[in-house]
């Protein structure tokens, strides 16, 4: 995977930027609130239709301007691809993919990334939303089936909570819990399973990656905590015994459900499971250990997207160099290069680098953009 070139009209801070992409190590640097980091989420959006900054669109469209327009050449397994995002005030954005329009659920997949900024520290000791998000946008990325399939669940998910306030209110409709308990148990189920084996995945491959940053120090294991896990739970990790499970916590639970006006168990409620030499991170972990950690979650998804996909994705790091000490933003940079994985970073400092050939520095100033 690799960005060849990237347009940006009236984005943010742009009114136009025309800039050509290194296949290496592509280093933004200027003073904070340049626009350095624009760049990384047009890349973002690019790959999911959305903004890691802001959920609407209307945001990233420059101040006094009524539209916008991101466009970005790429080439993947060795195909020329072109996407464009045409952004307005007033009407729906359009998605191009080589002048043929799609819509944002044909995204996933298609321009693949892995984004690490200053908000992802927050992995760690953050709500379970965050690492629940995490686990989604790999996969999505994986298999554009499961973000289908994401959709499909929280789209039925609302259905069921709104049926609950319905019953709550009324005492009315409750026959009707059972098709959705159903539908929702069976989307569940496949969401589960693919959970699960994704995150065994990520683990061993987050546990060989942390070694090397610690240097063999550390040990860090990767869990799926599956709310309301019980002894039903199946040993068998399939769509179908899970959705079967699922449908019976429903059931169980539907009492409560209808008292509290929202659907209590379901993938919506599980987490991920970090510790350290078997010390729970969240809780005890020090703040390098978890910066750290952090830093192998990322790397271990480039593993698991290049054999999901046979390919590397594009990698952002966002303002999080300096979060790293010397030796190991030495050995990362290096790491990047040997594995020839294209790379768009964004820095303050210029001094924080090597200087090694892989790497190429363009200058940021108020949305001016100097190679």
């Amino acid at each position: 995977m690799q960005i060849n070139y990237i347009q940006l009209y009236n984005y943010r801070n742009y009114g136009e930027l025309q800039l050509q992409l290194t296949p290496n190590i592509n280093i933004f640097i200027g003073d904070n609130a340049q626009g350095k980091t624009n760049i990384v989420e047009a890349v973002h959006y690019a790959a999911l239709g959305i903004s890691h900054r802001t959920r609407l669109d209307k945001d990233l469209i420059k101040w006094e301007q009524d539209q916008s327009k991101i466009a970005i050449s790429f080439s993947r397994r060795g195909v020329e691809h072109r996407l464009e995002f045409s952004l307005s005030k007033h009407t729906k954005k359009q998605i191009l993919l080589n002048s043929e329009p799609i819509k944002q659920k044909d995204l996933p997949g298609m321009l693949t990334m892995i984004l690490f900024s200053p908000e992802d520290l927050m992995l760690i000791k953050g709500a379970p939303q965050l690492r629940r998000r995490f686990m989604d946008i790999q996969l999505s990325q994986s298999s554009s089936v499961y973000y289908l399939e994401l959709v499909k669940y929280n789209k039925i998910l609302q259905q069921r909570n709104n049926l609950l306030k319905t019953i709550q209110k009324t005492h009315k409709g409750i026959e009707l819990l059972e098709m959705w308990d159903e539908q929702l148990a069976k989307v569940g189920g496949f969401i589960l399973a693919k959970r699960i084996l994704g995150v065994n995945k990520l683990n061993e491959l987050a546990k060989l990656t942390h070694q090397w940053i610690s240097q063999g120090k550390e040990n860090l294991i990767i869990t799926y905590e599956v709310h309301g896990k019980d002894p039903e739970f199946p040993e068998e990790i399939s769509p179908d015994s899970l959705a079967l499970w699922l449908q019976g916590k429903l059931a169980k639970n539907r009492e409560k459900d209808i008292f509290r006006g929202s659907t209590s168990v379901g993938i919506h409620r599980d987490d991920l499971g970090l510790a350290i030499n078997e010390v729970d991170l969240k809780a005890f972990g020090s703040q390098g250990q978890q910066r750290s950690s952090v830093l192998s979650l990322k790397l271990a998804e480039l593993e698991f997207l290049y054999q999901e996909n046979g390919e590397y994705p594009i990698l952002l790091l966002d303002d999080v160099m300096s979060e790293l000490d010397g030796k190991r933003r030495a050995n990362l940079l290096g790491w990047l290069g040997k594995k020839h994985i294209q790379t768009l970073i964004t820095a303050t400092d210029k001094s924080l680098f090597t200087g090694e050939d892989t790497e190429h520095f363009y200058q940021v100033n108020s949305g001016q953009v100097v190679t």
